[in-house]
This record gives C-alpha cells, sequence and structure tokens, in this order.
C-alpha cells in the first residue's frame, strides 16, 4: 500500500505538469499523512538538511567552473585541439566532437553544459563543411552524455549524498566506463560515417597542431589536478570543485583573456540559477527520502525482488529495464533523488559492489537524457542547431544502441568496471 500511495502521487502530480521538485515534496507529504503524523517542521527541517551538506557545495562551483569555462575560452581551446589531430579524417568534425566531448566531460560534469558548449561550436563548423545536421547533431548531444560519467560528475556528486556512498571512488569508477563510452561513439560513427559521402578538412601540419596543443595546455592541466588530487587525497570532491572554479577563473581571466571582469556578475548570477534549480530539487527530495525510510519502503522493494537478490546480474538487469522506462520520461538528477536511495540498499543485499552498482545507475540515467519525450540534452543540441527534434532523435539512435549494448556488457562482466576502479582507489 505504501508504494503504491508514494508512485501514484508522484507519478499523478507529475502527469498534471507540477515541476518534480514540488510532485516530490508532496508525495512525502501524501507519506506522512499515510502513516498518520503530519508535521509542517519536520517538512521544513528536512528541506534545510537537504541543501546543507557540505558536499554538495561542489555542485554550484562546479556549474560556476563550467559557466567560466566557455565564456574563458577553455572550451573552444579544447575544440581547436581536436581538429588539429583528428579534423582530416572521413568524418574527421564527428572524432573531433568525441574528442572534445571526452576532454570537455573532465572539466565540467554537466551533460547540459557539454552539449550546449558543443553544439555551439561544432554545429556551424559541420553545416560549412557540408555535413548531415542530423548526425552531426545526434552524435553531438551522445557526446554531451558522457559528462555525467567521466569525473568530475555533478550525478555522482548528487548520488553520492543520496545513498551515502564515496564520491571520490564514484569519480574513480567512473573513469574506465567513460573512456568505453567514448571508444563506443568512435566506433559507431565510423559505421555511420563510411555509409555516406562524409566530407573532410585539410590535413593540419605539425607546427599546427603543437601550436594547437601549446594553445590547449593549460585546459588540459585542469583534468590531471583534479584527477591527481583526488586519486592522492590532496583534497575532497568539493575542495576540486573549489580548485576547478579558480583555476578557470585564473586562466579565462589572465591566460587566455577570453573573461573581463565586467563579466562576472553575469556569470555568476547564471551559475547561481541553475544551482538554484538544482538545489531546491536536492532539498525537496530529502522530504521524500526520510518518509521513503521512515516507511520502510527499502525493505518492501526487497521483499518484492526477493527471488532476484540472490541472482544479482538478473537483479541488474531488472533494475536497468526499470531505470530505462522512468528515464524516457524524467531528468537525471530527480531520477537519481527518487529511486537512488530506494534501489541502493537492495543491490547492498544483493552483494553488488555499491560504487559499481552508482555507475550503472548514472548511466542508464544518462542515456535516457537522449530518450524521447523529454530527452533534455536532445531539446539544447535541436535548440542550438535549429533543427527538429525528430531529426536529433534519428541522428542519435545509432549511439543508443551503442550504450546500451555496452550497459549490458557492463553487467555481464561487472570487472571492467570493478577492476580499473580498484586500480585507481
Amino acid at each position: 500500500m505504501t508504494i503504491l500511495i508514494f508512485t501514484g502521487v508522484l507519478l499523478g502530480l507529475m502527469v498534471f505538469g507540477m515541476p518534480i521538485a514540488f510532485a516530490l515534496m508532496l508525495s512525502g507529504i501524501a507519506l506522512m499523512m499515510h502513516l498518520g503524523y503530519f508535521n509542517a517542521q519536520l517538512i521544513a527541517q528536512n528541506m534545510i538538511a537537504g541543501a546543507d551538506s557540505f558536499p554538495l557545495l561542489a555542485v554550484p562551483l562546479f556549474l560556476l567552473a563550467g559557466e567560466l569555462m566557455n565564456a574563458g575560452g577553455i572550451s573552444r581551446r579544447i575544440v581547436d585541439l581536436a581538429v588539429s589531430l583528428f579534423g582530416h579524417m572521413r568524418g574527421g568534425l564527428g572524432y573531433v566532437t568525441i574528442g572534445a566531448a571526452l576532454l570537455l566531460a573532465s572539466l565540467s560534469g554537466s551533460a547540459i553544459a557539454d552539449t550546449a558548449a558543443l553544439a555551439t561550436i561544432l554545429i556551424p563548423m559541420m553545416r560549412g563543411a557540408g555535413y548531415d545536421m542530423n548526425k552531426s547533431t545526434g552524435l553531438i548531444a551522445s557526446g554531451g552524455v558522457i559528462a555525467p560519467i567521466i569525473p568530475p560528475s555533478m550525478s555522482f556528486i548528487i548520488y553520492g549524498v543520496a545513498t551515502n556512498v564515496s564520491i571520490t571512488k564514484l569519480f574513480m569508477a567512473g573513469i574506465a566506463p567513460g573512456l568505453m563510452m567514448a571508444g563506443a561513439l568512435v566506433a559507431t560513427w565510423t559505421f555511420v560515417a563510411r555509409k555516406g559521402d562524409t566530407p573532410t578538412i585539410p590535413r593540419q601540419s605539425w607546427s599546427a597542431r603543437l601550436r594547437a596543443l601549446a594553445g590547449a595546455g593549460w585546459a588540459l592541466m585542469l583534468p590531471v589536478i583534479i584527477i591527481g588530487g583526488l586519486r592522492f587525497g590532496l583534497f575532497t570532491p568539493t575542495e576540486a570543485a573549489v580548485v576547478a572554479a579558480v583555476y578557470a577563473l585564473f586562466v579565462g581571466m589572465f591566460v587566455y583573456r577570453g573573461i573581463k571582469v565586467a563579466d562576472l556578475p553575469e556569470l555568476f548570477v547564471k551559475a547561481a540559477k541553475t544551482t538554484a534549480v538544482v538545489m531546491f530539487l536536492v532539498a525537496a527530495a530529502l522530504v521524500t527520502s526520510y518518509m521513503i525510510t521512515l516507511a520502510n519502503l527499502p525493505r518492501q522493494v526487497i521483499e518484492l525482488l526477493g527471488p532476484l537478490v540472490e541472482q544479482p546480474k538478473l537483479l541488474m538487469l531488472m533494475i536497468v529495464v526499470l531505470l530505462t522506462v522512468v528515464g524516457t520520461a524524467m531528468d537525471l538528477t530527480p531520477t537519481i533523488l527518487i529511486l537512488g536511495p530506494v534501489l541502493a540498499p537492495i543491490a547492498r543485499a544483493a552483494g553488488i559492489d555499491p560504487h559499481y552498482f552508482g555507475v550503472i545507475f548514472v548511466m542508464v540515467g544518462a542515456v535516457g537524457l537522449l530518450t524521447p519525450p523529454v530527452g533534455t540534452v536532445l531539446n539544447v543540441a535541436a535548440g542550438v542547431a535549429k533543427i527538429r527534434l525528430e531529426g536529433v532523435i534519428s541522428g542519435a539512435w545509432p549511439y543508443v544502441v551503442a550504450y546500451t549494448t555496452l550497459i549490458l556488457l557492463f553487467i555481464l562482466v561487472p570487472e571492467l568496471i570493478t577492476v580499473p576502479a580498484s586500480w585507481l582507489y
């Protein structure tokens, strides 16, 4: 009965168009009333506690770092480096997209921010070179969803806080699958590019490549600093966010000189607005999370899935199917906040490594950003490219298939994630 009340209220409110943050809060209140003790003070306390978290301080700082990187020219220099290395190949701008997506993912941690940056820079180049816009925009959107997997990932930060899992270990566990996602894009784009007459651009000289590498050197140092600092215990993920923001500000203002003092208020306001949306969602979700725990909902779900607890791979497959269905209708952050606290205890009961489970959870949710009807990343890419959403969907589906195949491979062979993660720990 508790499960039906929770899901019924949440889904019902979402169907009527209520914002997810308010739907989460009201579903928590519905559980509270079902259990027989409504308390407005408890709601306020949980919302404050939800936002009052030291690890979550990394969210606004990484968002600010992303704004500073885009405004300061860091993103542009990453793309210029990729163009110099891969642009001359058949379908070279596709490989540029993948390489730039991988590098940008290691800087910002936001799928939407990376997709917007990639599309803004690469769409005019691909359109001018005669690339098919549906295929190109679908590739850019698919490259953008690597960002939640490669550290520093804001999705891992939120997942770690919601499920009480080490964020640093989630970061380390995400490196190998993130690289494999890029490999899957390369293989798929190679197949797609060979089917048509994909144009090329002139090969650049080695001196031009070295100049591009030197120009991007400051940008390339940031992921080295962040991952190296986390790996050797020099700072926490939250402190890494501070390092990223300060570094991006320094490079953007004093090295690349793309940011002026007059630009800072606008950049701070943009980061603050995005932060407000995310943090209100997190705060509202804690009301629901508290009531889910109090109502013993995870235990009820474990009892429903009891036979599968003895078969971890089958359980993982069923969870992936559930998350795939949910991902078509819900964004990644609310999916983490709603289902993370419910499903993580089930994975622990089945003996599944919590960091491996977190990576799979976030990866499936990230792929959901490419699936209609919501498809947040698809909408961003279509808006920047000024093409119909249906065209981006048709261009992205081969990469959705590739990602889904990779997820199934991770379920069959968890060591593809756990072994490299153990090396990096």
